[in-house]
């Protein structure tokens, strides 16, 4: 029989194994890192250490790449040749899916699209590079049906789907400063895969930290489908239904699924924080104008989590040296919680490295 959860215990859970009960770790210890942090728009990723407690916002063990859905992502150095490989596409069918929106007869050299611009990064990035001159040099090395004529700019450029999905096999790191960003050789550059090698740990990493979950949920945030995961599916898992839904997580989790109470507190998420990565929109934020507060199109506000539940919304605008921080909660707040919005802000002062900050919470 597969064991009975409700939502309440599995974002409990989720709290825990993502550390924002706050434990006490260096950066690259702390067990986001094994899935990655998301840094978009750049700076976020250090604002989910700070929400995490962690032991100082630098670490040298980190490196900024293109991962996950070509999204730059915060990963552990020593990690990224097995992550290449494990990012790699699973068949040709399912690299012609993850690029085919500019290059629709391109996508169809299926992996064979994704080794080519790997390889012409590897040749091209040898040293600090301007984006804009890697994705023309990478453009000039590459089969033409990879790249599209850009109207706007009247020049043509490498899928940008490509081109960030393919980064990582091609050994290339991202220098952020400011709004610009540079590309630059990893230390250690991973040779473009034969074929996808090690996806099951990433499966895994995801059940530990945002599980229970579907095949469609996991696929979801690599970038895949449900039909490539089935091949690459971890065996030995334990079923739950989540008010009613089926899920799977680690079996070794399942006790600790079973009593997980909620991580008491506020914590301000940044957008793009791990634990706002989940699939499962619907049981993260169950109201459906709420999620659409949340989650937008275009700039994303970040996540106000109250006792482990996602109870408002909050941005952030610099001015200067000062930040003036918004939050909007979903219902009232009780005072306790205006008290710790005010300490929280403090941790984003820190992460931004801004002198000061003026925090207003708008009526519900």
């Amino acid at each position: 029989m597969a064991a009975e959860v409700d939502r309440r215990r599995v974002l409990a859970h989720r709290a825990v194994r993502q550390q924002l009960d706050r434990p006490g770790s260096r950066p690259a210890d702390l067990a986001v890192l094994d899935l990655g942090v998301q840094d978009t728009p750049y700076g976020s990723a250090r604002q989910a250490l700070a929400a995490r407690g962690a032991d100082g916002l630098d670490d040298d063990r980190l490196e900024l790449v293109w991962s996950v859905r070509g999204a730059p992502h915060l990963h552990r150095r020593a990690e990224l040749p097995a992550l290449a490989a494990a990012l790699w596409p699973l068949s040709d069918a399912d690299a012609t899916r993850r690029i085919a929106g500019q290059i629709r007869a391109g996508a169809e050299r299926g992996r064979a699209a994704f080794r080519a611009t790997a390889e012409a990064f590897r040749e091209v990035v040898t040293a600090p590079t301007d984006k804009g001159e890697a994705s023309r040099a990478v453009t000039a090395r590459i089969p033409p049906e990879l790249s599209y004529e850009c109207g706007p700019c009247g020049a043509r450029h490498v899928s940008g789907a490509l081109f960030q999905q393919a980064g990582l096999a091609g050994g290339v790191r991202l220098v952020v400063s400011g709004r610009a960003a540079r590309l630059a050789p990893l230390a250690v550059r991973p040779t473009p895969p034969e074929q996808a090698s090690g996806t099951t740990a990433l499966v895994l990493a995801y059940l530990r930290l945002l599980g229970p979950a579907t095949p469609a949920d996991v696929a979801g945030f690599l970038g895949t489908t449900a039909t490539e995961l089935r091949a690459v599916w971890p065996e030995g898992l334990a079923e739950v239904r989540v008010d009613g839904r089926r899920a799977w997580l680690p079996a070794e989790h399942l006790d600790a699924l079973r009593g997980a109470e909620p991580v008491e507190g506020v914590r301000l998420l940044p957008p793009g924080d791990p634990f706002l990565q989940a699939r499962d929109r619907d049981l993260l934020v169950p109201d459906r104008a709420r999620q659409r507060e949340l989650w937008r199109v275009l700039g994303n506000p970040g996540a106000l989590l109250v006792d482990g539940d996602v109870a408002g919304t909050w941005r952030v605008r610099q001015v200067g040296g000062r930040l003036e921080l918004t939050v909007r909660p979903f219902t009232a707040p009780p005072k306790r919680v205006g008290r710790s919005i005010e300490a929280e802000a403090e941790r984003v002062r820190d992460a931004r490295g801004a002198s000061d900050v003026a925090v207003r919470i708008d009526p519900a």
